[in-house]
């Protein structure tokens, strides 16, 4: 199916890789427009080169979501390409493997590590979708998709963090939804559950895959394909009366009741 995104333009915040990147081509495909956002630039440049190498029309910019300053400036390099912006894809978030280490639960959280998940995660959307919503509500129209997790609906033994960052991006983009709807602008959460990137396979460790393929009631792991796709779909038009909506993707892993105690044996070294 050909959604209709011809001509539309898109940012894709953490577009060079992973699902950010699937989305960036999925867009591509369909016609839109895309800018490749990503605070690691070269990778960024050489996904638009690629793209273009198809036939798409795509830039990239440089953009750290720490940074307020270099956020409004992508906005203003969008807008000097292509005058307008129709679609963002708030996909970027803080999933080092050096802060996956170190988010595990309340008691043990460093300050810091609160923070700057928060600072990127949270407070990076926040910004990306007050300045998206300056563009788009006096032209009445846009859509905005952010990425939320799974994580954000249950419990977990770790990633105290990160989760409580995307329960805060879900109820942001319920504010949007309800404050803008009128205007035309429409704004989802996609929850996407573990993800067969490649950074997630290099830094997971075996059994603890095997638990989440055991808990996940597809009969495999997600690839970041399968996030593209939601996300494309409500860009699109034919998604123009879906709003206010969290939409997990996760293989209907937050569908059922886990098997809590093995992921707690595994944390604890037993």
């Amino acid at each position: 199916m050909a959604y209709s995104l011809d001509g539309k333009v898109s940012i894709v915040t953490g577009g060079a890789g992973g699902i950010g990147a699937q989305v960036c081509a999925l867009l591509a495909d369909h016609g839109a427009r895309v800018i490749v956002a990503d605070i690691a630039e070269d990778r960024a440049a050489a996904l638009a080169a690629e793209l273009r190498g198809t036939g798409a029309e795509a830039m990239h910019v440089g953009v750290d979501l720490a940074d307020e300053a270099s956020i409004k400036a992508m906005f203003v390099a969008t807008l000097d390409a292509y005058g307008r912006l129709d679609v963002i894809d708030n996909n970027a978030a803080l999933l080092s493997a050096e802060m996956a280490q170190r988010d595990g639960n309340i008691e043990n959280m460093a300050t810091a590590d609160w923070d700057a998940t928060f600072s990127i995660n949270t407070r990076g959307t926040m910004i990306a979708c007050r300045e998206a919503l300056k563009i788009m509500s006096p032209q009445r129209s846009g859509a905005i998709i952010n990425t939320a997790s799974n994580l954000a609906l249950q419990g977990n033994v770790i990633q105290a963090a990160y989760s409580a960052s995307k329960a805060a991006v879900i109820q942001m983009t319920r504010s949007i939804a309800t404050s803008h709807g009128k205007k035309g602008i429409r704004a989802n959460a996609v929850l996407p559950g573990l993800t067969g990137t490649p950074a997630a396979l290099a830094h997971l460790p075996q059994e603890l895959r095997e638990t989440v393929e055991e808990e996940t009631l597809t009969p495999y792991l997600g690839a970041p394909v399968d996030i593209a796709h939601l996300v494309v779909f409500l860009a699109s038009d034919e998604a123009r009366y879906i709003t206010g909506q969290a939409i997990a993707a996760d293989g209907g892993t937050s569908a059922h009741i886990p098997g809590y105690a093995r992921l707690q044996r595994f944390f604890a070294g037993e």
